[in-house]
């Protein structure tokens, strides 16, 4: 992937829909609340573009040796992208409403279940949201030994995060392990292979569907959402959280926007 430096300024919010816009540091929120799935008439929705403003920083792409089952992980270096940013837009962020008590249902995982496929020594995908519970393990890789480490990043919201494990195990043959996302204080989710120093990834586990990851031109959307007003939050697990108000009538569509810099790092 082609990373470029830009410099521009984040696109100004729908004045009709949004409200204010907060750069400071959330409250860390107490629990992980419950949701109803219900009928949402007339549904609105809310969208925009995720980006970054700046040089990126030195560290952006990381390069780390491939020291093993380099018949299957590859030779040389293995380029860890951070920070992925190409024509402005920060790739790898999610966005999310906050706080969302009930609304639209869970839709199906694209491929009929919540999957984390280890394959030629990668995690696919790098980043996706999936619903607290089930999810598939697999090892695509032959003769080689994956152990992934899942952990719930706990305390994003203050820039100070700890890392519980949700699991932990070894997967020496091709195959699938079932075994379940359930944080209890986050939803935000660091993955990493014990046994390949260069393989990592991350996820959201909200407690609702109401959760996207970015696309490549750092677009999101969110549809069917009830009336009323909400918190937009964006992550990005290098730069921690921006939130911003909007507020929607039945049918209507908001627009907000979110900028990042690395003078967010944390």
């Amino acid at each position: 992937m082609k990373l470029t430096k830009w410099k521009a300024t984040a696109a100004k919010v729908a004045l009709s829909t949004l409200l204010t816009i907060s750069l400071i540091p959330l409250a860390e929120a107490k629990g992980r609340a419950d949701y109803s799935e219900v009928e949402v008439a007339n549904g609105s929705s809310v969208s925009g573009f995720v980006t970054f403003e700046g040089d990126l920083p030195a560290d952006a792409v990381e390069n780390i040796t491939i020291t093993k089952n380099n018949d299957v992980c590859g030779d040389g270096d293995r380029e860890v992208i951070w920070v992925d940013v190409l024509d402005g837009a920060l790739r790898g962020a999610f966005v999310f409403i906050e706080k969302i008590e009930e609304g639209k249902a869970w839709a199906q995982p694209e491929f009929g279940e919540y999957l984390v496929n280890q394959e030629k020594c990668r995690f696919a995908p790098w980043a996706q949201v999936v619903r607290p519970g089930p999810i598939i393990i697999r090892n695509s890789d032959e003769g080689v030994l994956h152990n992934i480490n899942a952990r719930e990043l706990i305390g994003v919201e203050k820039g100070r995060t700890v890392k519980k494990t949700l699991f932990n195990f070894g997967q020496p043959d091709p195959g699938d392990i079932s075994d379940k996302i359930q944080p209890r204080r986050s939803s935000y989710i660091a993955i990493n292979c014990e046994a390949h120093n260069f393989m990592f990834g991350f996820m959201m586990a909200p407690t609702h569907p109401y959760a996207v990851v970015v696309g490549d031109d750092g677009s999101f959307a969110i549809d069917n959402i009830p009336a009323g007003d909400y918190t937009l939050i964006a992550w990005h697990p290098r730069y921690g959280l921006k939130e911003v108000e909007f507020s929607v009538a039945d049918g209507a569509a908001a627009e907000a926007n979110f900028s990042f810099s690395d003078a967010d790092a944390q």
